[in-house]
Formats: C-alpha cells, structure tokens, sequence
C-alpha cells in the first residue's frame, strides 16, 4: 500500500521507511509475540472500537496500515460526535486526549503507555489573553515561547518565501489527491509549517526594479483575477500591476542544500538546525468551544482539502450559521472563499474572503494562533489585490495585538514600502534591530533603506550582515543585487562574489546577466546583430531616416528643452544624463509625440517596439564628464536599440558584459540590457542617441499579449 502522509508528522510516528518493524515489534513473520500481555477484554474493545477486521489485519497480517485504519475510524465517527468528544476519552492511552490507533498500539501491548500531559485551565482556552501573554498556563511558559516561536516562523514563511517553492503547495489551495487523509483539525495547520509560495498562485511577490530602482513599491509585484478573464479591474487604493503568466516564472535555484552560507561557520548550522527541531509545535486553532464540534469541523475541513471547495463553503457556511461564535468554523469559511476566488477567478468572492478573515478576529475567545493566521492572510490576500493601504492597516493591527513579535513588525515595515513610505519603514526597522540586532530580515531591508537614500558605504554591512543570516526572507534576488551594486560602487571587487553566490542560489541567469524578471529558454547574449534580432527592417528603417530623427529631436532641444528630463533612477555616479520619451510600456505619449511626428510615424509600423511592453522608445542626451554606474535592466524579455544621432568623435563608450563598444552615427548597436552595462562620456561636447527597446525575438505572440508592462 502506498505510504500516506502521516496525520501525526510531529507526534513522534515512524516514517514510511520505518513502519514495517515497528508495526510488530520488528517481527515481520505475524507472530504473537507483541501480544503476550493482552486481555481478553483488551482484544475485544480493539475489536469493538477499530473493527474486527482492522484489528486482525493490522496486527496478523499487514494488510492494512495504521493510517488506514484511523481514516476509517475517523470517517465513522463524524457521525457520532457526543461519542467523540467524551465517550472513547477513557481508552486514550497516549494521553493526546483522543482515541486513536496510537492507542489501540498501547492497549495490544505494542507500544508503551505515554503520560499524558498536564491539561491546559478551561479559562484559558476561552479568552484570548493580551497580547503579550501566551493563552495557555502560566506553568507552561517554555511551551508558550516555543509556540509563540513557532507560529513566528509559520506566518513568516507564509509570506516570504523561496522561490524554488513546489508551485503546486499553498496553505488554502492544494487540491490532494483521492486517497489524501484528513488528519485532526489540530493537525491540519502542520501544512502551514511547510508552506511555500508559488510564482503562479496569487498573493505571491515578482521582483520587476527597473534598471535597478530603488523603491520598493516597484520591486513588489501583485495581480488581481480580473486580467485573466477580461473583467474591469474595480478601483483599487493604489497602482495595480500585474502578475506574470504560466510562462514567466523566477530561474530555478540550484541545489544549494550542502552549501554552507557565507559568512556561517558549520557551528552556527549545526545551531541552526536544532533551533529549528525545537520549533516543531503546531499553532492551536481551537477554542473550548470548537473542540465540542471538531468533528463537523473536521468534515467540512476535509472536503477543502480534497478540493471540493463549493461543498466545504456550503458545509462552512452551516456551521457558521449553526455556531455564530465558532472562530475555527468562520476561519474554515474564509479559507473555503479564498480557495473557491482562486477557482473561479473572481476577485468578488476574494473581498468576500478578506472581509470573512476580518470577521474571525472579531468574535469572542478566539485563539492567538487563529488570530495570527487570520489576520496575515487577510493582509496577503488585500496585497494581491492591489490594497496596499488596507494590508498596512491590518498589519499594523497585528503589530498591536503581538507587540513583541519582531516577525510582526517586519511584515509591517515592508508593508510601508509598498507604499513608498521609506521614513516609516525605517522607523520600524530600528525599532526590530534594537530589540533583535541579528535580526537578519529587518537588517536587509535597513540596507535596502540606506542604499535607496544613497547612504551606498552605510548600507552594506546591514545587507551583508542580513545575507549571511541565512533567516527567511533574506534569501531574495533583490538583496544580493543591491549588495553587489553598492560593492561595486564603492570599487570593491566583493561584488562579483555575491553576484556569483546569487547566481548559484537561483537568483540570476548568470554573474553577468542579473535581471529578475525573466522568460525560462530564452537566447542569453550581450551583443546582438540585427539578423540574428531578426528585426532587419526596422534597423533598415532606423539608420536609413537617421537623421530625420537627429533633426526632430534637436528641434525639442532647441525650443522644449524641458521636455528632456533628467535620468531619476540613482544610476549616475556624475554628470548630466537627461531623456525625451515617446513610447513607454507599450504606451504611445500622444504629447510627447507632437514635437516628433515624423519620428513616431515612423515606428508606428513596427509593432515589435512600439508594443513591446516591456520597455521604452526615447532619445537619450548624456553631457561630458557623465557615468553611469554598471547596471542592469529589469527583464530578459527585451533588446535594446541604440541609434547614434550625435556622436563625437571620442570619448564616449559602452560597455556590455565584457565587451567596449561605440557608437556611430546613423549605425544600430543592439545589446541585452538584462546584462550588465556601464557608460563613460568623457568627451568635449555632448552625446544624443535614440533607443529603442524590442520584444525578444524568441518571445511567443501570446507571451508578448500576456506578458504584464514593466
């Protein structure tokens, strides 16, 4: 029988691997010799309360498996609920407060009596303490911490999480095959330790910095269900961009699980890795009253897991309706919305959702865990959508329910930058580091901070200290692209080592070509020809009215100066750098072009830049004495055209990858901008060349009608 997973993952069972010797004890020939101290009496409340043929094939003949035999005993008694919640108790021998094979183990002899553990006061279980207090005991502390550890490291992979995540795992939406086990409602939350984030499902982060900007609300990536099915977008608080399709996903990370992380000794390891054995608890999601109804819960609950979301919405609303002030049944509801918004594309029933998740931190007695859980989806779920400002404000309840969680106040400072709110995010990471100063989450993003306020010398150590955490969160293309760009501008030839260590965690393409938001299989070159772009007639085109261009645009810098405007992107070491666009993200500025109209006529023949989403159309004027520090573009999915207008005769260059190159006049140069490229301007007048950014010819026509504008 194919092994199932077990409903009991962090109680101690034995693994697959294992469950044949320790079914008997080792034996594997059926006989009785685990069974010598057994009663008559014992065999036949095993026989009366598993089954006569359970017990039999369990213990003679290995037809059946332990797990088996709890799904059935668990399919039984959803029905006999009263029996459940009290009659069996007095035949729990494992002390977990239920009846179960574990103890059916016990009763045949196989398996040694636990003592149960001390039960936790009534009162407790039914009010939700303050804040700062666990819900349980006060003689329970080191549990409480360990708990309160725990639940920190769930919500916190929940929402940062690793980019060579299963793309099939979420915490509301795996659809388990037919022979999945429900496990307890207790135990079901063990799925939500081991979640990871999937590039395609929603709620979930890309990165998109353009030529290395520094605010984070660009880098932040969200989506909402109306792109896929043509529905208009509602107004939301803020900008919405859209989340890549199927075919665009982040480049798969290398095994890199033998690594030692830079900077880690193999003690630290070793340190970290018992921390994390400790951190085995699973989060506690039901109050006095719920574990009354576990097993309606249960039933609902394992309809959603089995993907049949609209009957486990139907069964959630029952309970809801049945039970007002259940908070586990109103949480099942919102998880079963979540699930059933996903299916069916509709962010109508995900704001039904978020509203339902609100609703569960409004009743009474509801668990600090279920709280927890609670309100970080609804935060996850208002990102998805676009409502960045409500997100904030619900993390910011967070914040003040759970003062003392550090993981918390990180979520929050991110939430600020979404905004572009940098001064508040500050705030709240000096306020992290001086409660936890190796806080490595809260370190990388104070030097994300820095370097956006140019602070470049201040920035690293916080960025550096942060990577070498190795804590969740920090392991992100972002923060490895940042570090190495801040090495670089401070002439530190340590860059390219942590350009290196990100291109072997999955982070770049390659040392050179570190874009971070690419297409899988796509032609990686810096240097092009215009037969291998295949765009030959629009190079033709370009350097054959090549000075129709030059004139248009010469005229702006005569009479409309100001329509030039100065590069903003923090990518000039020096200089004077200013551009005049015309196309940006596939979108013609009508103004713009009424200064150029024959420039723009012009392109208007050639879909491959002016529809290219992904990139610009614009003349560009660098002055002497400018550099631009080596960078890189956001995306693998364009090329980029320079046509040179103004050139003189020396002193100008540019640098792709490896190779210098310069430009002449009336000539295309086109390169990938995706790897790194740098620019001197060191001659005795001034620069002017036109850019043109294509689709990369490799790109399907669907991936270039679907691939969201950068």
């Amino acid at each position: 029988m194919a092994s199932r997973k077990s409903s009991r993952a962090t109680g101690g069972s034995p693994s697959p691997g294992s469950k044949r010797e320790t079914k008997h004890g080792g034996s594997k020939n059926g006989k009785k010799e685990g069974l010598s101290g057994s009663s008559f009496f014992t065999w036949f409340m095993v026989i009366a309360l598993l089954g006569v043929w359970t017990s039999v094939a369990v213990v003679w003949f290995e037809l059946v498996d332990y797990e088996e035999v709890l799904a059935k005993a668990k399919d039984f008694r959803y029905n006999l609920s009263e029996v459940l919640q009290g009659k069996l108790g007095v035949y729990d021998a494992d002390g977990d407060g239920d009846f179960d094979v574990e103890d059916a183990k016990v009763l045949l002899g196989l398996k040694e009596r636990s003592v149960p553990a001390q039960p936790t006061s009534p009162e407790s279980e039914e009010t939700v303490q303050p804040a700062e207090k666990s819900y349980v005991e006060p003689d329970h502390k080191t549990a409480d911490i360990e708990l309160e550890e725990e639940i920190q490291s769930v919500l916190r992979e929940a929402l940062h999480s690793q980019p060579d995540a299963d793309p099939m795992v979420d915490d509301v939406g795996a659809v388990e095959s037919e022979s999945y086990e429900i496990p307890a409602l207790d135990d079901y939350v063990a799925d939500l330790e081991e979640r990871v984030s999937d590039p395609d499902t929603p709620g979930d982060s890309e990165i998109m910095p353009e030529d290395a900007m520094e605010h984070y609300k660009e880098d932040r990536v969200h989506e909402d269900y109306s792109e896929d099915q043509g529905i208009e977008s509602k107004p939301t608080e803020d900008d919405v961009v859209i989340e890549p399709e199927e075919s665009e996903k982040p480049v798969k990370p290398e095994d890199y699980s033998d690594d030692v992380q830079v900077g880690k000794s193999e003690k630290e390891t070793e340190q970290d890795k018992t921390e994390k054995a400790k951190k085995k608890k699973k989060p506690k999601l039901l109050n006095k009253f719920d574990k009354t109804i576990k097993a309606e819960l249960d039933a609902a609950e394992k309809l959603r897991k089995k993907g049949k979301v609209e009957e486990a919405l139907k069964a959630f609303e029952a309970l809801v309706n049945q039970y007002p002030q259940s908070p586990r049944a109103r949480y099942g509801k919102a998880q079963s919305e979540d699930d059933l918004a996903e299916k069916m594309r509709s962010n109508e029933m995900l704001q039904q959702a978020i509203n339902t998740y609100d609703e569960v931190v409004s009743l009474p007695n509801v668990p600090s865990d279920l709280i927890k859980l609670s309100l970080k989806r609804e935060a996850d779920r208002q990102q998805f959508l676009g409502r960045m400002r409500g997100s904030l404000v619900t993390l910011q309840k967070l914040v003040q329910l759970f003062p003392s969680e550090t993981s918390f106040k990180n979520d929050l400072g991110v939430g600020y930058l979404l905004i572009g709110d940098n001064s508040n995010a500050k705030k709240v990471y000096e306020e992290v580091l001086s409660l936890a100063p190796n806080d490595g989450f809260a370190k990388v993003h104070y030097g994300f901070i820095l370097k956006a306020e140019n602070k470049i010398a201040e920035s690293i150590p916080y960025l550096q200290e942060g990577l070498e955490s190795g804590d969740p969160g920090t392991d992100d293309g972002r923060f490895y692209f940042h570090l190495g760009d801040a090495l670089q501008r401070m002439g530190d030839k340590e860059a390219y080592k942590w350009y290196e260590l990100g291109y072997q965690r999955g982070h770049f393409a390659s040392v050179w070509q570190r874009s971070l938001y690419n297409v899988k299989g796509l032609k990686a070159q810096p240097w092009w020809t215009a037969r291998e772009t295949g765009y030959t007639e629009l190079v033709k085109s370009l350097e054959k009215n090549w000075k129709l261009i030059r004139d248009e645009g010469l005229a702006v810098m005569d009479k409309k100066q100001s329509l030039f405007l100065p590069e903003d992107e923090n990518l000039r070491e020096k200089g004077d750098w200013s551009q005049f666009t015309l196309w940006q993200q596939g979108r013609k500025n009508e103004n713009a072009c009424k200064s150029v109209p024959k420039t723009c006529a012009l392109l208007e023949r050639f879909p491959e830049a002016t529809g290219c989403r992904r990139g610009q159309i614009k003349y560009s004027i660098m002055h002497p004495g400018t550099h631009v520090w080596p960078h890189t573009g956001p995306t693998n999915c364009r090329l980029r055209m320079h046509l040179g207008l103004v050139i003189p005769k020396e002193g100008c260059r540019i640098r792709c990858a490896q190779e210098n190159r310069d430009w002449e006049e009336g000539k295309v140069l086109i390169f990938d901008d995706s790897f790194e490229h740098e620019v001197w301007q060191d001659a005795e007048s001034y620069r002017l060349i036109f850019i043109v950014d294509v689709w990369h010819p490799e790109l399907t026509a669907q991936q270039r009608r679907t691939l969201p504008a950068i």
